[in-house]
């Protein structure tokens, strides 16, 4: 089918403005249980009227441009999953590094995570450590579930044999910088990382 054909068919129509209510972005299974039939999809997908985000991730190619799209594109994929580390250290401004791979945490026992693109590297967590600080942000009009600063901060003094003592003492002093410190979240999120103790003379000394 041609790209004037294409347009110009009711199921397309119908379809384009399923995409338009949903933000211009839908999972394939949102899009079927939403009766856009597969095979509208691809004739959508091959006339280039929506663009492949990643395996199974649809957008609509005329809408604005996303500001975040590699965050946006795992939230949807790994929607139980919560971006941590280094990833949350950049959206939080607390970092002069760039991440090349989205870091997400998942429950212990899930399954990991099966993305394509864009790269992602997935961390275990257990019980408290796992949901503790979890925030919802509204990302190019999508939910993403991140660590607070707080919590991002104690996973990356758990995380320090990894990514190196000099990251998270660098995010500690920005965190100060930004000049909204809240101790008792940093105690909680550290009782709940189990490195109070590792954390204690860095928050005595910056703090």
């Amino acid at each position: 089918m041609s790209r004037p054909a294409v347009l110009q068919s009711e199921a397309v129509r119908k379809a384009t403005g399923t995409f338009r209510k949903r933000g211009g972005i839908l999972r394939m299974v949102e899009a079927i249980d939403a009766g856009i039939h597969r095979r509208t999809l691809y004739a959508m997908r091959d006339a280039g009227v929506i663009e492949t985000l990643s395996r199974g991730l649809y957008r609509l190619a005329d809408a604005p441009p996303l500001g975040n799209p590699d965050l946006v594109t795992v939230a949807l994929r790994v929607p139980h999953g919560v971006i941590c580390l280094i990833s949350a250290l950049a959206f939080h401004e607390l970092t002069t590094e760039v991440p090349h791979e989205v870091q997400i945490a998942i429950p212990r026992n899930s399954e990991p995570p099966r993305v394509d693109y864009p790269p992602v590297r997935s961390f275990r967590f257990d019980g408290r450590a796992f949901g503790e600080g979890v925030e919802t942000h509204r990302v190019d009009k999508v939910d993403v579930r991140i660590y607070s600063r707080e919590k991002t901060l104690a996973d990356c003094f758990k995380y320090r044999n990894k990514f190196g003592l000099d990251t998270a003492v660098e995010a500690l002093r920005l965190y100060k910088e930004r000049g909204r410190v809240d101790r008792a979240a940093l105690m909680r999120a550290a009782e709940a990382c189990r490195v109070t103790n590792v954390m204690r003379p860095y928050l005595e000394a910056v703090l």
